[in-house]
C-alpha cells in the first residue's frame, strides 16, 4: 500500500515542483501532478520543454470546472499542496473547495515581493487571506530566505510554517565534468545566466564589474531577453574585451559552463527563488544573489560566494571583491560544497517532505532543513 497520496496542484509543469513531484513518487508515495497548462507560451516559445514527472500522474485541468470536478473526485485521505494561497488562478478556487470538503490541505509559497507601496497592500491582502484559511491549513510550505517568517507574520502559527526549497533534479545537474582548479594569471570569470530583462539587474553587475580595481575580472553573460542588444552595448562600452556575450545556450551545456567559472552572480531587483543559484552551487561554483532573492538562503547556508543589497552596487562591489580577492576554489572545494549541496537535489526535497508529514501525522520530531547541516 502507497505510504500517502499527495496531489500537487500548480498552474504549470513547473521545473522548481516537477522534480519533486517524481522523487516522492519514485519512493513509493501515490503522487498526482494537477496543471492548468503544460507550459506558458512565454517559456514554450523560448524552447523549454516540460519536465519530466516520472511515475507521478499528470491531470490537465483547462478550466476551473475541470479543477473543481477533480478535486472532488479526489481520495478523502489525499494530501493536496497547493501553489500559493493568493492571485494563483483556478487553484485559489479549488483551495476554497477543499476547505469545504475538510480535506488536507498545504500551501507552498516562495519570497513575496512587498517592496515599495504595493508592499502595504500585499502584507494586507496575504492577512486577510490567511485569516480565512489557517484553520483549513495543516502548514506551509515557506520557499526562500525570510519567507518563514514572512507567513508567521502575517498571522500562521510558527508550529504549521515549515522552511522550504525548490529542489532541483541532479541527473540535470550534476554533471561529469570535473570542477576546474583556480588557474593563477587566468581571467576570474563571473558567470551571469537568465533574462535580459530589467528584473534581473544585469545592468548593474555591468556596472560592477566595470567598476572594480582588479582589471582581471571577467563577464560571462548567458540569455536572452528585450533588453539583449542594449544591455550587450553597454557591456562592450564599459568593460570592452572583459566580456563574452554568449546569449542562449542548451542548459546542458549551461550547467557545464557553471563548472568552469569562478562564481554565479544573479543581481536581480527580486527573485522568488533564483534556481540558477542552486544550479551553480550544485556545481561546485560559488554564487551571489541580493538579498530579495529567495535563492540566499541557499547562499548563506553554503558559507561561500555572498548576499548584497538589492540595487545597491557598492554593495555588490564590496561582495564580489570579497570573493575575488580570496584565495580562488580549489578542486576539494568545488567538490564540498557539490557534495552539500545535494540538500538542494529532488531526492533530498522529497525525504524532507515526508519527514514533514510524519511529524505531523504521527508526532515525530519535526524535522530541521536537509540544508541546515553546513559544508564540513
Amino acid at each position: 500500500m502507497r505510504e500517502h497520496q499527495i496531489w500537487f496542484w500548480q498552474l504549470i509543469i513547473s521545473p522548481h515542483m516537477a522534480g519533486l513531484a517524481k522523487a516522492m513518487a519514485d519512493r513509493g508515495h501515490w503522487v498526482v501532478y494537477v496543471a492548468q497548462h503544460e507550459m506558458t507560451p512565454q517559456r514554450a516559445a523560448q524552447g523549454w520543454q516540460p519536465p519530466s514527472l516520472g511515475a507521478a500522474q499528470l491531470r490537465l485541468v483547462p478550466d476551473a470546472a475541470s479543477a473543481l470536478a477533480l478535486a472532488e473526485q479526489a481520495p478523502p485521505q489525499a494530501v493536496h499542496i497547493c501553489q500559493g494561497i493568493r492571485g494563483n488562478g483556478q487553484i485559489g478556487q479549488v483551495q476554497r473547495r477543499l476547505a469545504q470538503l475538510g480535506r488536507r490541505q498545504w500551501v507552498v509559497m516562495e519570497t513575496v515581493d512587498d517592496s515599495g507601496w504595493r508592499g502595504i497592500a500585499k502584507r494586507l491582502a496575504y492577512r486577510l487571506r490567511f485569516s480565512r484559511y489557517r484553520a483549513h491549513l495543516e502548514g506551509v510550505l515557506a520557499t526562500g530566505l525570510r519567507t518563514r517568517q514572512w507567513v508567521i507574520d502575517r498571522g500562521m502559527s510558527a508550529s504549521k510554517v515549515y522552511p522550504f526549497a525548490y529542489f532541483l533534479p541532479e541527473p540535470e545537474l550534476l554533471q561529469a565534468h570535473a570542477p576546474l582548479e583556480s588557474t593563477t594569471g587566468a581571467p576570474f570569470k563571473v558567470l551571469f545566466v537568465g533574462q535580459f530583462i530589467q528584473l534581473k539587474r544585469l545592468d548593474l553587475l555591468i556596472d560592477t564589474v566595470a567598476s572594480m580595481h582588479r582589471r582581471d575580472v571577467k563577464l560571462v553573460a548567458v540569455g536572452s531577453g528585450p533588453l539583449d542588444a542594449e544591455l550587450q552595448q553597454k557591456a562592450r562600452q564599459r568593460l570592452g574585451d572583459r566580456v563574452q556575450w554568449i546569449g542562449r545556450l542548451p542548459m546542458a551545456d549551461v550547467h557545464k559552463l557553471m563548472a568552469e567559472v569562478d562564481c554565479l552572480v544573479l543581481p536581480s531587483r527580486y527573485d522568488g527563488w533564483g534556481a540558477v543559484v542552486v544550479e551553480a552551487l550544485m556545481a561546485g561554483t560559488p554564487a551571489i544573489c541580493s538579498d530579495r532573492c529567495g535563492a540566499a538562503e541557499a547562499v548563506l547556508a553554503s558559507g561561500v560566494g555572498g548576499v548584497f543589497g538589492s540595487g545597491d552596487v557598492a554593495s555588490l562591489t564590496k561582495t564580489l571583491s570579497d570573493v575575488v580577492e580570496a584565495d580562488g576554489v580549489s578542486r576539494l572545494r568545488r567538490q564540498n560544497l557539490a557534495s552539500w549541496s545535494k540538500c538542494f537535489s529532488s531526492d533530498t526535497g522529497a525525504q524532507y517532505l515526508g519527514q514533514i508529514l510524519h511529524h505531523v501525522e504521527r508526532g515525530e520530531q519535526r524535522p530541521a532543513p536537509p540544508w541546515s547541516i553546513g559544508i564540513r
